[in-house]
């Protein structure tokens, strides 16, 4: 019976990872209400689930009063910019989603009773001197740098969480996501992948900012959106990480893009951005443990899913281009 399905609330529904993360939660069985105010979001990435009946779509900032009819078991906060292209461009929008969308949020959650997840991120470790990152580092982030819109509003949105959890006994989850890539990613999104991949696909040189000895983790949209899962129906409140421990260096990451699309390496080395992370690996111990989830898909079967996305996202363009 519809009536009995499970309904959960899922900010920022259009963007990236809040669209797989509808996308699962339809296949769950749940009636899922996807919010988002599309200033990063595309509804492309959920126009095919707006035929099912046990889907909602709103058109609305979480930074503005939050309301919705009916009972909710769960909430997942993931409305918020998250490439530097973005939050750079929109800093107070970013902040307060973090802030206000967080506050509007648990607010919500406290009077349906609901369980809420929040999406926090690896950038609350900042330039890490830790290595690998564990949940216990406190992190090393510059508060009034460039890159301090997203980071902080990150790590305030993860304290009032608790606070709300400690003081309220609301059910809350944190969980920190790292690198993570696959379909619906946008080509301009200003991360390394869909920057990489764009660059290559076009027979441009590829930007490496820095010298490309700088580290990342990336973990696949599906193995990621797993961890997620588990850790929303799971019963533990402190933060978890999830991502793929599988680390790289940028200019061998550039190396790998080139090697899969065929093209000859050509490289663009551009100054490194301010407090640009040098190094990024999850210890994912906890997720192990708690949760029973680790990674399965490799570097080399994520990347080539990806690439099919975006060489019809390319191709589709130079069409829309030759169109017009």
């Amino acid at each position: 019976m519809a009536e009995d399905r499970k309904r959960i609330l899922i900010t920022g529904g259009a963007g990236f990872l809040g669209s797989h993360l509808c996308d699962r939660f339809i296949k769950e069985g749940y009636h899922v209400i996807a919010m988002d105010n599309l200033i990063t979001g595309d509804l492309r990435n959920i126009e095919h689930l707006f035929k099912l009946e046990q889907f909602e779509f709103y058109n609305h900032d979480v930074s503005k009063y939050v309301h919705v009819p009916g009972h909710l078991d769960y909430i997942l906060h993931f409305a918020s910019p998250a490439s530097p292209i973005d939050y750079l461009k929109i800093p107070i929008q970013t902040l307060k989603v973090g802030s206000l969308g967080t506050h509007n949020l648990l607010g919500l959650a406290k009077s349906k009773g609901a369980r809420m997840l929040i999406a926090s991120t690896s950038e609350v470790y900042g330039d890490p001197e830790v290595h690998p990152q564990v949940e216990e580092y406190w992190g090393n982030v510059n508060p009034v740098g460039p890159r301090g819109c997203y980071d902080e509003a990150k790590r305030f949105q993860e304290a009032i969480t608790m606070a709300y959890h400690m003081h309220h006994g609301l059910e809350t989850r944190i969980v920190r996501i790292f690198n993570t890539y696959g379909p619906r990613m946008r080509l301009n999104d200003g991360r390394v992948l869909p920057a990489f991949m764009s660059q290559a696909l076009r027979g441009e040189e590829l930007s490496i900012f820095g010298d490309g000895s700088q580290t990342r983790s990336f973990c696949y949209v599906d193995d990621l959106v797993e961890g997620i899962y588990r850790l929303l129906l799971s019963d533990y409140a402190l933060p978890v990480n999830i991502g793929n421990p599988s680390e790289v260096t940028i200019k061998e990451f550039a190396e790998e893009i080139c090697k899969l699309t065929g093209v000859e390496l050509k490289l663009g080395f551009q100054p490194l951005p301010e407090n640009d992370p040098q190094k990024r690996r999850p210890d994912i111990t906890k997720a192990r443990a708690i949760l029973g989830w680790e990674p399965h898909v490799s570097r080399a079967e994520g990347l080539r899913k990806t690439l099919e996305y975006f060489r019809e996202t390319v191709h589709a363009e130079e069409v829309e281009h030759r169109t017009f």
